[in-house]
């Protein structure tokens, strides 16, 4: 039995839109991977920035601990 000329066509114009359309996706998907990765280094910038600034307001907390426990007990009208 002879093939049918037209679903042969057929059958190669779906291929190719498959094709195309997979490849589409793939490339898209590298992007969206690209993109990813791209966050995940801003986020652990991120993260230790928040760390630094978390020593940064204990060292500030600690010596405004110091310098009000070195005023308790002293007369406020002394200079």
């Amino acid at each position: 039995m002879p093939e049918d000329p037209i679903a042969q066509s057929e059958l190669a114009a779906l291929t190719r839109r498959f094709e195309e359309v997979a490849g589409k996706h793939d490339r898209e998907f590298g992007i969206i991977k690209s993109d990813l990765t791209a966050v995940r280094l801003q986020i652990g910038n991120l993260d230790q920035k928040v760390e630094a600034l978390d020593k940064k307001i204990d060292r500030n907390q600690a010596q405004i601990i110091e310098l009000l426990t070195q005023l308790v007990g002293r007369d406020p009208d002394a200079s």
